[in-house]
């Protein structure tokens, strides 16, 4: 077993292309980016990386809609008004917002 802390660190977008192939180390990877990137102050970071865990969790409803609704608070503060759309419509299609 890895050690999470040995990880190097990933953008979201390596972590996406990771989750295919190695689905247990994107998960590492992820909760470690997750991780040191909370309050970082870089919201566009933090709502590619919920949007990653969107898809990560896509098989946990609950999980998947815990990461949207982080992902469209996110988007909301880095003023990524597509973005918002799209995740007020798909937390509105599940009955969340």
């Amino acid at each position: 077993m890895r050690r999470i802390s040995a990880l190097p660190d990933m953008k979201a977008s390596a972590i996406a292309a990771l989750i295919p192939s190695d689905r247990a180390g994107a998960g590492d990877a992820l909760d470690l980016a997750l991780r040191r990137s909370h309050g970082s102050g870089d919201p566009s970071e933090m709502l590619a990386l919920h949007q990653v865990a969107v898809e990560y969790w896509g098989g946990d409803a609950d999980r998947a809609a815990f990461h949207r609704t982080h992902a469209y608070v996110y988007a909301l503060e880095a003023g990524d008004w597509a973005a918002v759309e799209a995740l007020r419509t798909e937390l509105a299609a599940e009955g969340r917002i």
